[in-house]
Protein backbone atom coordinates (compact mmCIF):
# COMPACT_ATOMS: atom_id res chain seq x y z
CA UNK A 1 0.00 0.00 0.00
CA UNK A 2 1.28 3.32 -0.81
CA UNK A 3 2.04 6.04 2.00
CA UNK A 4 -0.80 8.92 1.52
CA UNK A 5 1.74 12.44 1.72
CA UNK A 6 -0.04 15.02 3.90
CA UNK A 7 1.04 18.50 3.56
CA UNK A 8 1.15 21.18 6.53
CA UNK A 9 0.98 24.87 5.19
CA UNK A 10 3.20 27.81 6.30
CA UNK A 11 2.48 31.77 5.43
CA UNK A 12 5.53 33.46 3.67
CA UNK A 13 5.97 36.84 4.79
CA UNK A 14 7.88 39.67 3.56
CA UNK A 15 10.35 41.43 5.47
CA UNK A 16 7.76 44.11 6.61
CA UNK A 17 5.75 41.25 7.99
CA UNK A 18 2.96 40.98 5.69
CA UNK A 19 1.63 37.91 3.76
CA UNK A 20 2.90 37.18 0.06
CA UNK A 21 2.07 33.58 -0.11
CA UNK A 22 1.97 30.36 1.16
CA UNK A 23 4.43 26.68 1.37
CA UNK A 24 3.52 23.39 1.68
CA UNK A 25 5.37 21.23 4.50
CA UNK A 26 5.86 17.28 4.63
CA UNK A 27 4.24 16.06 6.91
CA UNK A 28 7.26 13.23 6.94
CA UNK A 29 9.33 15.89 8.25
CA UNK A 30 7.48 18.11 10.25
CA UNK A 31 4.62 16.29 11.50
CA UNK A 32 6.44 14.35 14.63
CA UNK A 33 8.73 15.46 17.29
CA UNK A 34 10.84 12.87 18.74
CA UNK A 35 11.60 14.51 22.36
CA UNK A 36 14.59 11.26 22.94
CA UNK A 37 16.28 11.73 19.50
CA UNK A 38 16.58 15.63 20.34
CA UNK A 39 18.12 15.02 23.52
CA UNK A 40 20.61 12.55 21.69
CA UNK A 41 21.80 15.01 19.47
CA UNK A 42 21.79 18.30 21.81
CA UNK A 43 24.30 15.89 24.25
CA UNK A 44 26.31 15.10 21.12
CA UNK A 45 26.95 18.29 20.42
CA UNK A 46 27.61 19.87 23.47
CA UNK A 47 29.99 16.71 24.32
CA UNK A 48 31.96 18.23 21.15
CA UNK A 49 32.27 21.65 22.59
CA UNK A 50 33.41 20.56 25.83
CA UNK A 51 37.42 21.53 25.68
CA UNK A 52 38.94 18.22 27.95
CA UNK A 53 41.36 20.51 29.53
CA UNK A 54 41.18 19.21 32.76
CA UNK A 55 44.40 17.65 34.36
CA UNK A 56 45.89 16.80 37.72
CA UNK A 57 49.91 16.34 38.31
CA UNK A 58 50.92 12.32 37.97
CA UNK A 59 53.67 11.01 41.03
CA UNK A 60 56.76 11.98 37.94
CA UNK A 61 54.85 15.17 37.84
CA UNK A 62 54.50 16.61 41.58
CA UNK A 63 57.79 18.67 42.60
CA UNK A 64 60.08 16.81 45.68
CA UNK A 65 62.57 14.32 45.98
CA UNK A 66 62.19 10.97 45.31
CA UNK A 67 64.51 9.99 48.42
CA UNK A 68 63.05 7.46 50.93
CA UNK A 69 62.42 9.42 53.92
CA UNK A 70 63.27 6.84 56.75
CA UNK A 71 64.37 3.36 56.83
CA UNK A 72 62.04 0.67 56.08
CA UNK A 73 62.31 -0.98 59.28
CA UNK A 74 62.96 -0.20 63.01
CA UNK A 75 61.32 3.80 63.00
CA UNK A 76 57.67 2.47 64.31
CA UNK A 77 56.64 4.67 61.07
CA UNK A 78 54.45 3.58 58.94
CA UNK A 79 56.64 2.53 55.12
CA UNK A 80 57.35 5.75 52.80
CA UNK A 81 59.05 5.59 49.99
CA UNK A 82 58.62 9.28 48.26
CA UNK A 83 57.46 12.80 49.34
CA UNK A 84 55.68 12.84 46.70
CA UNK A 85 52.94 9.83 47.49
CA UNK A 86 49.41 10.45 46.94
CA UNK A 87 48.76 9.62 51.11
CA UNK A 88 50.62 12.78 51.65
CA UNK A 89 49.51 16.55 51.28
CA UNK A 90 51.06 18.12 48.25
CA UNK A 91 51.29 14.42 46.45
CA UNK A 92 49.82 13.36 43.24
CA UNK A 93 45.96 12.22 42.58
CA UNK A 94 45.78 8.63 42.15
CA UNK A 95 43.41 8.16 38.48
CA UNK A 96 43.22 11.71 38.23
CA UNK A 97 41.49 13.36 35.14
CA UNK A 98 43.76 13.54 32.13
CA UNK A 99 43.21 16.02 28.96
CA UNK A 100 40.67 14.18 26.81
CA UNK A 101 38.53 14.58 23.73
CA UNK A 102 34.54 14.20 24.61
CA UNK A 103 33.70 13.72 20.73
CA UNK A 104 32.10 10.89 19.82
CA UNK A 105 30.10 8.90 17.00
CA UNK A 106 26.81 9.79 16.24
CA UNK A 107 24.95 8.72 13.27
CA UNK A 108 23.88 10.51 10.28
CA UNK A 109 20.64 8.97 10.61
CA UNK A 110 19.79 10.12 14.00
CA UNK A 111 21.24 13.42 13.61
CA UNK A 112 19.00 13.52 10.14
CA UNK A 113 15.63 12.39 12.45
CA UNK A 114 16.58 14.97 14.94
CA UNK A 115 16.90 17.89 12.60
CA UNK A 116 12.86 17.06 11.37
CA UNK A 117 12.20 16.75 15.29
CA UNK A 118 13.27 20.19 15.93
CA UNK A 119 12.03 21.39 13.15
CA UNK A 120 8.45 19.79 13.69
CA UNK A 121 8.85 21.50 17.53
CA UNK A 122 9.34 25.22 15.74
CA UNK A 123 6.52 24.52 13.35
CA UNK A 124 4.15 23.39 16.63
CA UNK A 125 4.96 26.08 18.75
CA UNK A 126 4.62 28.76 16.01
CA UNK A 127 8.17 29.70 16.25
CA UNK A 128 9.08 29.06 12.49
CA UNK A 129 8.67 31.72 10.18
CA UNK A 130 9.68 31.59 6.41
CA UNK A 131 10.28 35.01 4.39
CA UNK A 132 10.90 35.08 0.93
CA UNK A 133 13.78 36.80 0.70
CA UNK A 134 16.56 37.67 3.78
CA UNK A 135 17.75 40.28 1.80
CA UNK A 136 17.94 44.25 2.38
CA UNK A 137 19.51 46.53 -0.36
CA UNK A 138 21.60 48.32 2.42
CA UNK A 139 23.74 46.28 4.55
CA UNK A 140 22.82 48.56 7.74
CA UNK A 141 22.01 46.75 11.02
CA UNK A 142 19.26 49.00 12.52
CA UNK A 143 17.32 47.76 8.83
CA UNK A 144 16.95 44.16 9.80
CA UNK A 145 16.55 44.96 13.38
CA UNK A 146 13.34 47.07 12.12
CA UNK A 147 12.64 44.01 10.16
CA UNK A 148 13.15 41.22 12.74
CA UNK A 149 10.75 43.25 15.14
CA UNK A 150 8.14 43.66 12.55
CA UNK A 151 8.50 39.84 12.35
CA UNK A 152 7.92 39.28 16.19
CA UNK A 153 11.17 38.19 16.47
CA UNK A 154 12.20 40.64 19.18
CA UNK A 155 14.00 38.24 21.15
CA UNK A 156 16.87 35.28 19.90
CA UNK A 157 16.71 34.51 16.46
CA UNK A 158 18.34 31.99 14.33
CA UNK A 159 18.41 33.12 10.79
CA UNK A 160 18.55 30.77 8.06
CA UNK A 161 19.89 31.10 4.55
CA UNK A 162 20.42 29.40 1.18
CA UNK A 163 24.36 29.41 0.10
CA UNK A 164 23.48 30.22 -3.20
CA UNK A 165 21.38 33.50 -2.59
CA UNK A 166 23.37 34.40 0.97
CA UNK A 167 24.85 38.10 0.23
CA UNK A 168 27.70 40.03 1.38
CA UNK A 169 25.03 42.14 2.41
CA UNK A 170 22.91 39.71 4.30
CA UNK A 171 26.51 38.26 6.34
CA UNK A 172 27.26 42.22 7.26
CA UNK A 173 23.99 43.03 8.02
CA UNK A 174 23.08 40.39 10.71
CA UNK A 175 26.64 40.28 12.30
CA UNK A 176 26.06 43.06 14.88
CA UNK A 177 22.63 41.92 15.81
CA UNK A 178 22.23 40.96 19.77
CA UNK A 179 20.89 37.24 20.02
CA UNK A 180 21.00 36.71 16.46
CA UNK A 181 22.78 34.06 14.38
CA UNK A 182 23.29 33.68 10.73
CA UNK A 183 23.37 29.85 9.25
CA UNK A 184 23.54 27.83 5.92
CA UNK A 185 20.59 25.39 5.50
CA UNK A 186 23.26 22.88 5.12
CA UNK A 187 24.75 23.53 8.57
CA UNK A 188 22.04 24.03 10.64
CA UNK A 189 22.43 21.76 14.23
CA UNK A 190 19.28 20.87 15.68
CA UNK A 191 20.38 22.50 18.91
CA UNK A 192 20.31 25.42 16.94
CA UNK A 193 17.24 25.39 16.40
CA UNK A 194 15.98 24.54 19.73
CA UNK A 195 19.02 27.06 20.96
CA UNK A 196 17.20 29.96 19.74
CA UNK A 197 13.59 31.53 20.24
CA UNK A 198 12.54 32.01 16.49
CA UNK A 199 13.83 30.06 13.67
CA UNK A 200 13.82 32.31 10.09
CA UNK A 201 14.25 30.82 7.15
CA UNK A 202 14.39 31.88 3.72
CA UNK A 203 11.76 30.58 1.17
CA UNK A 204 14.96 28.80 -0.89
CA UNK A 205 16.77 27.85 2.45
CA UNK A 206 13.43 25.77 4.00
CA UNK A 207 12.38 24.39 0.49
CA UNK A 208 15.61 23.07 -0.28
CA UNK A 209 16.22 21.42 3.08
CA UNK A 210 12.62 19.74 3.23
CA UNK A 211 13.39 18.21 0.15
CA UNK A 212 16.95 16.73 1.29
CA UNK A 213 15.12 15.44 4.78
CA UNK A 214 12.40 14.07 2.54
CA UNK A 215 14.97 11.82 0.75
CA UNK A 216 16.57 10.65 3.67
CA UNK A 217 12.85 9.81 5.07
CA UNK A 218 12.37 7.65 1.40
CA UNK A 219 15.81 6.24 1.72
CA UNK A 220 14.91 5.12 5.07
CA UNK A 221 11.38 3.44 4.22
CA UNK A 222 12.69 2.11 1.22
CA UNK A 223 15.56 0.17 3.01
CA UNK A 224 13.27 -1.04 5.88
CA UNK A 225 10.98 -2.27 2.53
CA UNK A 226 14.02 -4.19 1.21
CA UNK A 227 14.81 -5.92 4.71
CA UNK A 228 11.13 -7.00 5.12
Amino acid sequence: MQRKKTMAKVDVLNLNGDKVGSLDLADSVYGQVNEDLLWEAVKHYRASLRQGTHKTKSRSEVAGSGKKLWKQKGTGRARIGSVRSALWRHGHTVHGPQPRSYEYAFPRKKLLGALRSALASKLADGKLTVVDSLEIKEAKTKLYRAALDKLDAKRTTLLVENGKTLSQALVLGARNLKGVELVLNNEVHPYDLLRYERAIFSKAAIEQLSESLVKSVSKRHTAHTEAA
